[in-house]
């Protein structure tokens, strides 16, 4: 098979290089192009070196271009992966530093919260430029998998507004798959799940150990007497037991949600855990992100070095997008969660949104298990996400500053921490720092910096609950090679 994969941001080192070598694993697929593009073009060449490495050893047919001209690398692609981060690390910062002024306490911010909000603003804007090159260059009904969040809203401003066909890819529900397998103390492979909900809300309603029913009550045990995630996840466990249903996603993502765990600062520390930034850290992911970022270029020649290893060594991976390709080019049939417009898929939630569901990819494309039903309080959670999504993604397709501040008043973390008053504030100045990214509000920018100098609220500098500072490379080593002497010494850990 030949044909043209372009990814978009594809110096997102780690996570190109990841798609990349699980597409080569599908043998028909050795004679593809995958085009890479990016604005950033010393990680562009770093990736594409790595990449070219990769195909040089292992003796492959494989084509790589690289350039920085995105609708050059559009042109005739099949298929586009889209996993940009628009505003970088710097705008990352401001979706975590401006909220903490008024209260308002995220561990990722990317999804919604103030954070995701302002995300999909910058995030948007550009998406409906690269949908409009697809539509133009890309080979004729191109697929566009978008890794990029915020997830829901990114997917429905590119299906209702980039007019191109559009899936949404997230690995929240094999992680959690893999978690639940851990905590019952039984192989991943033995395990089977339903899930359905909004990405990052969604649900585990079935989960199966070798045909076996897993009840409530034996999956709250099973959480409560794991010597890790008793005490990682305590918002994911506490949510099942109220709403008899578990989570996709990890406790410091799932308490930024919800409006009940982080809204007062005493208390946050009772929800989360400090011994990964996953579970609940104030600006976890964003210090996660560049501490890896700082690893990257200081260790490019391991990661080079790695790029010689023989194909055969690298075991692929359940990101969803090799496989929904292999299954749409080969008609083998691919089992996963999908992010789709729902369309009656989830019989209780807006037809318009985008759901996160179980489906099943063919030659005939992506198809959804229809007819499903969340239970009540799932869908009252998702729905409230749901209506601030909404309310959002107009916002960043047509520029509406009203729309956005009360898409971030609705919010449920902001709404409990926040006055009317602080929301418009508080927006104002991510508008104001963020104008750099946010093209559609250019018009609105002088009036918010004009506000700004009369402030109407007073707010305060904090660095959250639960912050932790950025660590140096050398930290990084140190606390990489003593993990390695624990593990030598006492035996590997499974984690989920």
């Amino acid at each position: 098979m030949s044909f043209k994969i372009t990814i978009i941001g594809a110096g997102s080192v780690g996570f190109t290089k990841k798609l990349i070598m699980d597409l080569l694993k599908v043998p028909e697929f050795e004679d593809v192009e995958f085009a890479l593009t990016d604005i950033n073009s010393r990680n562009l060449d770093m990736i594409a070196e790595i990449i070219r490495r990769i195909v040089e050893v292992n003796g492959l047919k494989t084509r790589i271009s690289a350039t920085t001209d995105r609708r050059r690398a559009l042109e005739g692609a099949r298929y586009v992966m889209n996993v940009v981060r628009i505003g970088g690390l710097e705008a990352f910062a401001s979706d975590i530093s401006i909220p903490l002024k008024y209260g308002v306490d995220q561990c990722v911010g990317d999804t919604i919260c103030a954070g995701g909000l302002l995300y999909a603003q910058r995030g948007i804007s550009a998406l409906l430029d690269f949908c409009k090159d697809i539509r133009e260059v890309a080979e004729p009904g191109a697929l566009l998998l978008n890794y990029a969040n915020p997830m829901a809203m990114m997917t429905w401003a590119a299906i209702d507004h980039g007019g191109v066909n559009t899936v949404g890819l997230c690995h929240g529900v094999q992680n959690g798959h893999r978690q639940i397998a851990t905590a019952l103390g039984v192989p991943y492979e033995e395990t089977e799940v339903i899930c359905t909900g909004i990405n990052h809300q969604t649900w585990y309603l079935d989960i199966r150990h070798k045909g076996r029913k897993i009840g409530q009550d034996e999956l709250i045990a099973a959480f409560e007497q794991h010597p890790e995630f008793s005490r990682q996840e305590k918002v994911r466990i506490d949510v099942l037991k109220r709403f008899g249903f578990y989570s996709t996603e990890s406790n410091g993502h799932l308490s930024e949600y919800l409006p009940w765990y982080r809204k007062r600062p005493d208390q946050i520390l009772d929800w989360i855990s400090l011994d990964e930034w996953i579970h609940g850290e104030t600006g976890g992911y964003l210090r996660y992100t560049t501490e890896n970022r700082n690893w990257f270029e200081t260790d490019f020649p391991k990661f080079l070095a790695d790029a010689g290893k023989p194909l055969a060594d690298h075991v692929r991976t359940d990101e969803h997008a090799s496989h929904i390709l292999e299954a749409l080019e080969t008609g083998r049939i691919y089992r996963g969660h999908f992010n789709v417009k729902n369309g009656g898929v989830i019989t209780n939630l807006p037809q318009d949104c985008i759901i996160e569901s179980t489906g099943f990819v063919d030659r005939f494309g992506i198809n959804m298990v229809e007819g499903m039903t969340l239970p009540a309080a799932c869908a009252a959670t998702c729905s409230a996400s749901v209506n601030v999504q909404r309310m959002g993604m107009t916002a960043a397709v047509t520029g509406d500053v009203e729309l956005l501040k009360q898409a971030v008043l609705h919010d449920p973390l902001v709404g409990a921490i926040c006055t009317p008053e602080e929301v418009w504030q508080m927006v104002d100045e991510m508008l104001v720092a963020q104008a750099a990214w946010l093209p559609q509000y250019a018009h609105a920018i002088p009036a918010a910096q004009e506000r700004l100098r009369s402030p109407k609220v007073t707010t305060r500098q904090w660095s959250g609950a639960a912050r932790i500072d950025v660590r140096s490379v050398e930290e990084l080593r140190a606390n990489r090679d003593r993990k390695a002497s624990e593990s030598h010494g006492l035996g590997t850990k499974v984690m989920g």
